[in-house]
């Protein structure tokens, strides 16, 4: 048998996966696969399938083979971009209701400010390397669109809840915590520099695209596949296709699909839109089934995706080819299809964004989705109520929409067609204790890799969130929200090392400790900028890389060094007895970036876990502070049921100027 005969059998299932490699490599196997390999030699081919399966049978197998797609198809849980003049998706759909005609906005293509709305282009040079653990210097080796998809995957994760203990849920077939693929889409990259490497192990050109996605999932500690797919309109949706497959295989328990493109310069005019720039995004995708599960946020649902070069056909034949692939894949016919977005759609909104010109195309019909408007078409007026279809009987239809990139010289088209989620009730948000349990009101846990970014993320969270003006504080709403909130922080954040805990009976109590707290700290020098509502100047004292050493700020902090921790941990079970929730209302924060030693307690023994969830179930408050505050993860050990995912606002990130010699720039953080 030739290398095509042995491929051929082992797809068709004549042939295991060692006997094949065994074939392809010309190793010797075992007497009982040599017995196997020699029956497999004579056994004939199996039938191809000549035609697609009935329209009926909704887990018919997707276009280009593999294991069948499951009923309900996939979730999107978490979608997160920036365009040209839309930093965010509720400034994309701004945009995009208006057609693309705000003039105000789009003074150009590629922004060179970095005001509201700025979009994915703006600060190209920016970025905060201490949130994401990298050296100033070692960020600035880093492509741009690299520095942009890190950003935009880690918002992504977060949005879903996704970069604390509950990432650990995420598991593959053989049980892998944190099995979360990375494939991105990208426009070539330019930089041919050295990217950083964790140590032992060989440094990566930062200009290879195709280590990309190894190099996000290390520094995102991600531990599924990854591919990357390098230019293209089409990019961002052949990307999305290779996630699924490897959702099908078990070989990841959710995928992370991002795209960047094109490289920060000048702007480029799509032929039938308006100029381009720059757009960056991601989406976290899910079995509908286990999202539903966990309390997942679903967006839209992705029933079928169909991917192919054209070979020498025209491209229409080509695009009509795939949607015909992905429809009988699906289960459903052309009439059940209300929305089809293209390449040529997009442009009106965002001109020519490259790689990412699919992403686009996908968020667009997503909203669309989710709002249940239909946007204005190339050269419409304004937007329009999408009704829900009907049946012949008269049921009620979910919406539909297909989001196709036809092909380009060199580069394949796709065809991806999307539902929205299916309909059910508000989701009710978790009971908060009651009785005297919510008398000693939640305990919220925050944290961040510096002071600085702690203050900034509590001051977000607050303004966001919690509102002054809150009219449900004290009431049982305002109570479940709170209770809401703070398991949200709890399983769905990093645990860094600046950290806070309050305890708080209501939001409007929560809403203002966490306000005084930034006002406290954005009053120091060495925290002056920090505070993203006033603008204040530049800061003073040395930047966050430098905090490690400066310690004028120890007697704020409680629980900073290894003797604090210790008299905490001494006084906390006889405060304990005196009451379950301890000072009420008050921030009290430790700094453990400096700290030495193995810490308190060793998390990873059952004893310990079993210790943590007992004082959660006895709603032990204070002891649970000291201990995180003393440098103990006590999120891990959090034993609340399941319960919807809250949607929170991301973390802050201070971005900050990079020179392009890896020098640090002392210019003020931008936050965002």
């Amino acid at each position: 048998m030739d290398h095509r005969d042995i491929l051929t059998r082992f797809k068709n299932g004549d042939l295991g996966r060692e006997q094949a490699a065994a074939l392809l490599t010309g190793a010797h196997p075992g007497s009982a696969a040599r017995h196997a390999l020699l029956t497999a030699e004579v056994a004939p081919p199996r039938a191809a399938v000549s035609q697609p399966p009935p329209a009926r049978a909704l887990t018919t197998a997707p276009a280009g083979g593999g294991p069948p797609l499951p009923a309900d198809g996939y979730a999107i849980t978490a979608l997160h971009g920036r365009f040209p003049d839309a930093d965010g998706l509720d400034a994309f759909w701004h945009t995009a209701v208006l057609g693309g005609r705000d003039a105000g906005r789009r003074t150009s293509g590629s922004p060179a400010g970095a005001g509201a709305g700025a979009g994915a282009g703006a600060g190209a040079g920016d970025f905060d390397a201490v949130f994401f653990g990298l050296t100033p210097q070692d960020a600035a080796l880093m492509d741009p669109q690299e520095r942009l998809l890190l950003e935009v995957l880690w918002q992504t994760l977060e949005t879903a809840g996704c970069t604390g203990a509950r990432l650990d849920t995420l598991t593959a077939a053989d049980g892998e915590p944190r099995a979360v693929g990375v494939y991105v889409a990208h426009d070539p990259l330019g930089r041919a520099a050295v990217a950083p490497a964790p140590a032992g192990d060989a440094p990566a050109a930062a200009g290879a695209g195709v280590t990309l996605p190894a190099r996000l999932s290390t520094l995102l500690d991600l531990r599924g596949p990854g591919h990357c797919v390098g230019g293209g309109g089409a990019a961002f949706l052949v990307a999305l296709h290779q996630a699924l497959s490897a959702l099908r295989a078990g070989e990841c328990g959710a995928a992370l699909v991002g795209a960047v493109g094109p490289r920060p310069g000048p702007a480029r005019r799509h032929p039938q839109g308006a100029e381009g720039g720059q757009g960056v995004g991601a989406v976290l995708l899910r079995p509908l089934a286990a999202a539903r599960a966990a309390g997942d946020t679903v967006h839209a649902v992705v029933r079928a995706t169909a991917v192919a070069h054209p070979g020498r056909r025209a491209r229409e034949a080509a695009a009509d080819r795939l949607a015909r692939r992905a429809l009988a894949a699906a289960g459903v016919t052309a009439a059940g299809v209300g929305l089809r977005e293209t390449e040529t759609t997009v442009a009106a909104t965002t001109g020519d964004t490259g790689a990412a010109t699919g992403l686009a195309a996908l968020v667009r019909a997503v909203l669309q989705l989710r709002h249940g408007t239909l946007l204005p078409a190339p050269g419409g007026s304004s937007a329009v109520p999408w009704a829900r279809p009907h049946d012949q009987s008269g049921r009620e239809l979910p919406r539909r929409a297909t989001v196709a990139v036809r092909p380009a010289a060199g580069s394949p088209a796709a065809h991806v067609l999307l539902e929205e989620p299916p309909r059910r009730g508000p989701e009710p948000i978790a009971a908060g204790p009651a009785g005297p349990a919510a008398a000693s009101g939640e305990l919220v846990l925050l944290s961040a890799p510096t002071p600085e970014h702690l203050a900034a993320t509590a001051r977000r969270l607050a303004d966001r969130v919690l509102p002054a003006d809150a009219v449900e504080d004290g009431t049982q709403d305002g109570r479940r929200l709170l209770a809401a909130l703070a398991r949200e922080l709890r399983l769905g954040r990093a645990v860094r090392d600046c950290r806070l805990a309050v305890v708080a009976r209501d939001t409007g109590e929560l809403g203002a400790a966490l306000r005084a707290f930034a006002d406290d700290l954005a009053g120091a020098d060495d925290l002056a900028g920090a505070d993203d509502r006033d603008g204040a100047d530049d800061r003073d004292g040395a930047d966050d890389r430098d905090r490690a050493d400066d310690r004028d700020r120890a007697d704020d902090l409680a629980g900073a060094d290894d003797r604090d921790r210790a008299d905490d941990l001494a006084g906390a079970d006889d405060q304990d007895r005196a009451g379950a929730g301890g000072a009420r209302g008050s921030v009290r924060c430790a700094d453990l970036r400096g700290a030495q030693g193995p810490g308190v307690l060793f998390g990873e023994l059952p004893e310990t876990r079993a210790y943590l969830a007992a004082l959660w179930r006895g709603r032990r408050l204070d002891a649970l502070a000291r201990l995180w505050l003393a440098g103990v993860d006590v999120t891990a050990a959090d034993t609340a049921g399941a319960a919807p995912v809250l949607p929170l606002p991301t973390s802050a990130l201070l971005r900050r100027p990079l020179r392009e010699a890896g020098c640090p720039a002392t210019d003020g953080p931008t936050p965002s």
